[in-house]
């Protein structure tokens, strides 16, 4: 029982370093808007693992909360997207010093 446990959680590990490289090395936004998201999916697969293993700890249905909530994300990340795109013509992050304020 604590072997798949253990499963679950170096593949939340490795999905979590994934998306920190993804994050660290890619200046495209989008592809950082993927690393978030797989970021979040490490999160979720935590938790749903280990509500599992912990019957009563309520763990799925933070799972569910947190996808809606990465949901909205992607909509408020693709919106700021199309408005970069539309402004610079590119979606470089490096580009975007102007939005500094």
């Amino acid at each position: 029982m604590t072997n798949e446990l253990i499963d679950f959680v170096i593949v939340s590990i490795a999905l979590l370093a994934i998306g920190i490289y993804g994050l660290a090395v890619k200046r495209n936004f989008i592809r950082m808007l993927f690393a978030v998201e797989i970021v979040i999916n490490a999160a979720n697969l935590n938790l749903v693992a280990f509500a599992r293993f912990l019957p009563h700890s309520g763990g799925q249905t933070l799972a569910l909360f947190s996808i809606a909530i990465a949901a909205a994300e992607v909509a408020v990340g693709l919106s700021l997207i199309i408005v970069a795109y539309r402004m610079y013509k590119n979606v470089d992050v490096a580009e975007f010093r102007s939005l500094k304020g």
